[in-house]
């Protein structure tokens, strides 16, 4: 695999640096995060979208992550400006582009056959040392793997929303992952400036089975009129220090998301993962949250 050379850590151990090139398929919110890390780490990124329309959106998204984060300081001193990094994007709807990228992230919607189709897509037009990883937040990584070419090149890296204020991302390892692949997918977390938790192949992996689960039952709290979402929400802020409550934090993320994902561990994990039934309504109504502009929370 292709990637600049090696550096040093604080601790004196060696990690490989990033990719030269790395490819993001689906540029929605979480695609465009990802590109934006990318990017401000000095890769050179593409993203392949469904078509035109979509790229515009993506390409969107990634501005407006860009010239925050160099609205902020971020991006290093005064002559690295937002134009300066998009010339180190480019957008595309041909996965055949993909080809000179030596790490592709798949962000394409929580739906299996979706998630297999591009997956084989993308690999068709990678180097056999390329990596693919998959941004899933709950699908079986083993699963997935098992329907590629080179399973031992396929991790997940589920990063988390709003990408460019997360410090977080989870190293999702399947049974066919190779252990080079699980040290290096470690080493690209910390060279994003971020912290990497590895997490062996399991239903929700860590993040979305504890998270999913907390929300769940403040949904069910609502339900049944223990507390106001506000007042729940504000007990696990100020009570446990939680820096977003888990309703509005189900907000951001989006209903449909979360109930999808509490659709699957229900089926895998048994039925103290059921949805209740707030959330199916609430997503039958089309009350997504943020994105909709009301979920628990109205959004302006």
């Amino acid at each position: 695999m292709t990637s600049t050379p090696d550096a040093r850590s604080d601790t004196g151990a060696f990690w490989p640096t990033l990719p030269q090139n790395v490819g993001v398929l689906g540029g929605g919110r979480m695609g465009a995060g990802i590109a934006h890390a990318f990017l401000m780490a000095g890769c050179e990124v593409l993203v392949v979208e469904r078509d035109l329309d979509a790229v515009q959106g993506a390409h969107v998204r990634v501005v407006l992550a860009v010239d925050k984060s160099v609205g902020m300081g971020l991006a290093g001193g005064p002559e690295v400006t937002t134009e300066r990094i998009m010339e180190r994007l480019r957008l595309s709807t041909n996965y055949a582009h993909f080809a000179p990228c030596a790490l592709v992230v798949e962000a394409v919607p929580e739906i299996w056959d979706l998630k297999v189709a591009s997956l084989q897509g993308v690999e068709a037009h990678l180097a056999d040392d390329a990596v693919l990883a998959s941004n899933t937040s709950s699908l079986s990584m083993t699963g997935l793997a098992a329907e590629l070419a080179r399973p031992q090149n396929f991790i997940g890296l589920h990063f988390f929303n709003p990408v460019p204020a997360s410090a977080l991302i989870e190293v999702v390892v399947a049974r066919q992952t190779s252990a080079e692949l699980v040290t290096t997918a470690q080493g690209w977390v910390q060279a994003l400036g971020k912290t990497a938790v590895v997490v062996n192949d399991a239903p929700g992996f860590a993040s979305s089975r504890l998270g999913v689960a907390i929300a769940l039952e403040a949904m069910r709290m609502v339900e049944e009129g223990v507390a106001s979402a506000e007042d729940i929400d504000n007990a696990m802020v100020l009570g446990y220090k939680h820096p977003t409550g888990p309703l509005r934090t189900t907000d951001i993320v989006g209903l449909d998301v979360r109930l999808g994902i509490a659709e699957y561990l229900a089926e895998t994990l048994g039925e103290r993962f059921a949805p209740p039934q707030i959330l199916r309504d609430k997503v039958a109504r089309g009350e997504l949250g943020r994105k909709s502009g009301q979920g628990f929370f109205p959004w302006a």
